[in-house]
């Protein structure tokens, strides 16, 4: 059952598959890899769509500032390990992509969630991002993401958490 995490709640624990990063192709990444470090969980829909794309490339573009920051970025969605990779290499991707195909880390984050368009109900990911604190709490989240300007708004956060 997905839940409704607010500020201060304990960052739900997740072991999955990533490419990127120091993760190269399909290595194990769990949430615990992270403690100590603050870290920036976005979920997008899917892989090689117009708003994925741009959100996926506005957050390689700001990834030094976030490595700077200390910060770890990792994009989640249902796709496989083998799309990620894909997904990376055709655009120049420089952040890390976990695969949920089982959607276990979005339903764990609530972002798993029932959409509509042109009057048909489905199943799908609510864009979403969560800021993750060293202590592994949410200092932040944003719902329903618009792409344009949030990754420079989710770094102008993490670079706001203290240290």
């Amino acid at each position: 059952m997905s839940k409704d995490l607010q500020v201060g709640d304990e960052a739900p624990f997740f072991t999955t598959m990533a490419v990127g990063g120091r993760f190269g192709e399909g290595q194990r990444v769990a949430l615990s890899d992270f403690r100590g470090h603050p870290v920036v969980l976005y979920f997008y829909p899917k892989d090689d769509t117009s708003g994925c794309t741009a959100e996926a490339k506005d957050f390689s573009r700001l990834a030094p500032d976030f490595r700077k920051a200390g910060v770890e970025v990792i994009g989640v969605s249902p796709d496989s390990v083998d799309s990620h990779g894909k997904f990376r290499r055709k655009y120049d991707l420089t952040v890390k992509l976990a695969a949920d195909p089982d959607k276990a880390v979005a339903t764990a984050y609530g972002v798993w969630v029932e959409k509509s368009m042109y009057g048909r109900k489905y199943m799908g990911v609510e864009r979403s991002t969560f800021l993750i604190d060293k202590a592994g709490r949410i200092a932040r989240s944003w719902r329903k993401v618009k792409v344009p300007g949030h990754a420079e708004e989710v770094l102008a956060a993490a670079k706001a958490m203290p240290a």
